[in-house]
C-alpha cells in the first residue's frame, strides 16, 4: 500500500451557504473521520495505522458504507469490529445506506435482493464466499449470507448509529436536515440524505461531516466536510483531522 499523502488542508472558511458568517469547528477534542469505505480493506488498515502512529487516543469515527462496490467487504468488517480491542481511543461506526441495504436484503431477500445485487451486493456475497443464484434463490442467498456472517456481525450491524458529535461538529453518512436539530434527524435523512442539505446552511452552527457523495477532492464549505473520495473507483480512502486548530486531510 502506497503512503500518505496530503489531499487539501488548513483552516476551513467560516462562511455559511447564504453568506452569513458560520463559526469554525471547534470539537471538544481532536478527533478523526474516515470517509466510505466500500470494500477496501487495505487502505482502511493503512488509514488506521497511521491514527494510531499519531494520536492513538483520539476519537477514530467511520462516516459508513463499508460494503458492496469493493472487493473486500467481509474483511472490512471484522477489522472494524475488531478495532475497539485493538487501540486505546474511542471507535465509532456509524451506519450508511448500503449497511441499511444489506440488512433489508437479510430481512425480505425477495423484496430487496435486486436492488442490492445492482449496487454491490455482489461484491460482498462473493467477499463472503457465497454465490447469488437466481431470483428465485434469493432466500437461499440470504440464508447462506447469514450464516456466513454469524451473529455477533449481525448484531453489530444492526447497532451501528445514526452520528456522532463532538462540540459543534457532528458526523454521519450522509446528509443531515438543516431545518431540525441533529438528535432529531430521522435515520433515512441520516443514511440516504436531504434535498435541502449543502442548499440551506443550518442555523445552529453546527458543522456536518459526511460522506455518501463522492467528490474528487474532500472539500470545506458552507458548515459541511466531505469526505467520500470514491476510494472503491480508485480514488483515495480519506482521513479528516478536525480539531479546533482546523481540519486536515490525508488519503491512501
Amino acid at each position: 500500500m502506497s503512503l500518505l499523502r496530503k489531499l487539501f488542508g488548513g483552516r476551513p472558511a467560516t462562511q455559511g451557504a447564504s453568506g452569513d458568517a458560520f463559526p469554525p469547528p471547534v470539537p471538544d477534542q481532536t478527533f478523526y473521520a474516515i470517509g466510505d469505505i466500500h470494500g477496501c480493506a487495505e487502505k482502511l488498515r493503512a488509514l488506521v495505522d497511521h491514527v494510531n502512529a499519531e494520536d492513538p487516543h483520539a476519537p477514530l469515527i467511520c462516516v459508513g458504507d463499508y460494503v458492496d462496490r469493493g472487493e473486500q467487504s467481509a474483511e472490512v468488517l471484522r477489522l472494524l469490529m475488531r478495532l475497539p480491542d485493538t487501540r486505546p481511543g474511542p471507535v465509532v461506526c456509524l451506519a450508511g445506506n448500503h449497511e441499511a441495504m444489506l440488512l433489508d436484503v437479510l430481512d425480505d431477500p425477495q423484496r430487496s435482493g435486486s436492488r442490492w445485487l445492482r449496487h454491490g451486493g455482489l461484491q460482498t456475497l462473493a467477499s463472503f464466499g457465497v454465490a447469488p443464484g437466481g431470483s428465485e434463490d434469493r432466500t437461499a442467498m440470504a440464508a447462506r449470507l447469514r450464516e456466513e456472517m454469524g451473529d455477533e456481525m449481525l448484531a453489530w450491524l444492526r447497532a451501528l448509529p445514526g452520528w456522532w458529535q463532538s462540540g459543534n461538529v457532528a458526523v454521519v453518512h450522509a446528509a443531515a436536515d438543516p431545518w431540525l436539530p441533529i438528535e432529531a434527524q430521522a435515520d433515512s435523512t441520516l443514511m440516504w440524505g436531504h434535498p435541502d442539505f449543502r442548499r440551506m446552511a443550518r442555523t445552529d452552527g453546527v458543522w456536518i461531516v459526511h460522506g455518501h457523495t463522492i467528490t474528487e477532492q474532500p472539500y470545506i464549505s458552507g458548515g459541511c466536510i466531505g469526505i467520500d473520495t470514491g476510494a472503491y473507483t480508485g480514488g483515495p480512502l480519506t482521513l479528516a483531522r478536525i480539531s479546533a486548530d482546523g481540519v486536515t486531510f490525508e488519503g491512501v
